[in-house]
């Protein structure tokens, strides 16, 4: 409780706001999760799920914004479509690359750009709790392709850190 009354008033009006919104995530976190349930989703969002760093809405927002993933033959094309690959200033015989172009599609580069955040975080060969829990039911070679992705993403990063903290 606050002395003054405006400032009481406004903090009111703050936690109000915050538990509306807060409602309204639970209600949309159910119905996406609804959605990935449907047949047409289902299976394809509990393969998704098993790689670290992606849950049900990553993996429903990649299928239906992608569609199939077979119309990219490969890794960088996904790579351009998404505004992950490096851009290029050249000129003649000089090439210079600067940082990635951003020009695909932005929510799903964000999202994949924050699933990959949990490779900082974890060991190779360590599974937590929840993906293993997101992994059951899932065919063996699903889910070893996804521990083989996970930890060669994992000791990928970690060669990125220890390069860049040997310069």
């Amino acid at each position: 409780k606050l002395d003054n009354p405006i400032l009481q008033e406004s903090l009111s009006e703050y936690l109000v706001t915050y538990d509306q919104l807060a409602d309204k995530m639970e209600r949309y976190d159910k119905r996406i999760g609804e959605f990935a349930h449907q047949d047409e989703y289902r299976e394809r969002v509990n393969q998704l799920v098993c790689f670290k760093g992606i849950k049900v809405h990553t993996a429903l927002s990649f299928i239906v914004e992608i569609g199939d993933f077979k119309r990219f033959p490969t890794a960088g094309q996904f790579a351009s479509f998404l505004g992950l690959v490096p851009g290029e200033h050249s000129s003649g015989t000089t090439r210079h690359q600067g940082g990635i172009t951003k020009t695909g599609n932005a929510h799903l580069r964000c999202l994949l750009i924050e699933s990959a955040n949990c490779y900082s975080r974890v060991r190779v060969g360590r599974k937590c709790a929840d993906l293993k829990q997101r992994q059951e039911g899932n065919p063996p070679e699903v889910i070893a392709y996804a521990d083989r992705a996970n930890d060669r993403l994992r000791r990928k990063y970690m060669r990125k850190i220890e390069e860049h903290t040997s310069e």
